[in-house]
């Protein structure tokens, strides 16, 4: 799929750093909400698990907010279509014993999505959503990179906020061809997954989300079929 990516590095100052680390422990903590009503009905279609889940989202977390609610929403079905369906994950419904479904959890450095009503971006002049008010950043992009933004042939698909292992926060802005159908088993290289091994039949998560980077966090987003023992 032809798509570019454009990563920029935040600078947090006083409270921004614990805001946030805050909005990235409440998103994960949402996503792990949603997690059994996907799993106990077997649900990773986002409209269907939007409907299963909102209500109990909005109760449990307001604090999130309406949209960040519903970017949790597609945040877990995303994650497990590509968990349960990708035909390189060894955790591909077809490869597991019939009527198992391996637990899921997603850690405190998950992605974090954005989309129009939580994020804007004007003159260069960041405003994302925080939990605390709207925090604001100068973009300081290159003449490359705000032709992306301005380009008619390619669409803003996703924002996503990362936190590295080192603790530095980036944003990560992925383009896509206007003409190009976005394919739901695209794995985004920000999505990884640790996969549990040998713990199939106990109470432990098997499938371990998170947030990173190809070749700054030392992890592949592609899960490797040997690293499961059904």
């Amino acid at each position: 799929m032809p798509t570019d990516r454009i990563r920029l590095t935040l600078q947090p100052r006083g409270d921004q750093v614990a805001r946030l680390e805050a909005l990235q422990k409440a998103f994960s903590e949402a996503c792990n909400a949603i997690v059994p009503i996907a799993l106990s009905s077997r649900c990773w279609n986002r409209v269907a698990l939007h409907h299963l889940s909102y209500r109990m989202l909005r109760e449990r977390f307001p604090e999130l907010g309406s949209q960040m609610a519903c970017n949790a929403v597609y945040s877990v079905a995303r994650s497990l279509r590509l968990i349960f369906q990708h035909p390189s994950s060894p955790l591909h419904l077809s490869r597991l014993p019939a009527g198992m479904i391996p637990l899921v959890q997603f850690a405190e450095r998950c992605p974090v999505y954005f989309d129009r009503h939580t994020f804007s971006l004007k003159d260069g002049r960041i405003s994302m959503f925080t939990m605390d008010g709207r925090m604001r950043f100068q973009g300081n992009f290159g003449a490359n990179e705000q032709a992306h933004f301005v380009a008619e042939s390619q669409k803003l698909r996703e924002v996503v906020l990362l936190r590295s292992l080192r603790g530095e926060f980036s944003l990560h802005f992925h383009f896509q061809d206007v003409n190009t159908p976005t394919d739901p088993l695209d794995w985004p290289t920000y999505v990884l997954v640790d996969v549990l091994a040998g713990k199939l039949n106990d109470n432990d998560p098997q499938a371990v989300i998170h947030g990173g980077e190809d070749g700054v966090d030392g992890a592949s987003p592609t899960m490797a079929p040997e690293e499961v023992t059904p």
